[in-house]
């Protein structure tokens, strides 16, 4: 399994660019893939092939009407383990003992 972290916004189009950024999460969370949205980001969890599909749908649709993209994408795959948008997560709230903020 596969966490994907990606941030894709348009140059050139303004300070905000959440409309932008609402179409590739909308493209996103009809996708089917495990997601979490934040304030950065979004990181997708799944097979390597469906998270980019899924980064190359957002492109796609970017394109459109935006003449430059900029996007970073770290991947971290991790074999036989899934369900890791929580588990890592909960392995840090385990080590300090306490909730995080998220």
């Amino acid at each position: 399994m596969v966490l994907l972290e990606f941030s894709m916004s348009p140059l050139g189009k303004g300070e905000s660019v959440g409309k932008y950024v609402a179409r590739s999460l909308d493209i996103i969370d009809k996708s089917g893939v495990a997601y979490r949205l934040n304030p950065m980001g979004t990181v997708l969890e799944g097979e390597w092939d469906d998270v980019f599909h899924v980064v190359e749908k957002c492109y796609e649709r970017m394109k459109k009407d935006c003449n430059r993209i900029s996007c970073t994408i770290k991947v971290d795959y991790r074999k036989g383990h899934s369900g890791r948008l929580q588990s890592k997560v909960a392995s840090v709230e385990n080590q300090l003992k306490r909730s995080i903020k998220q």
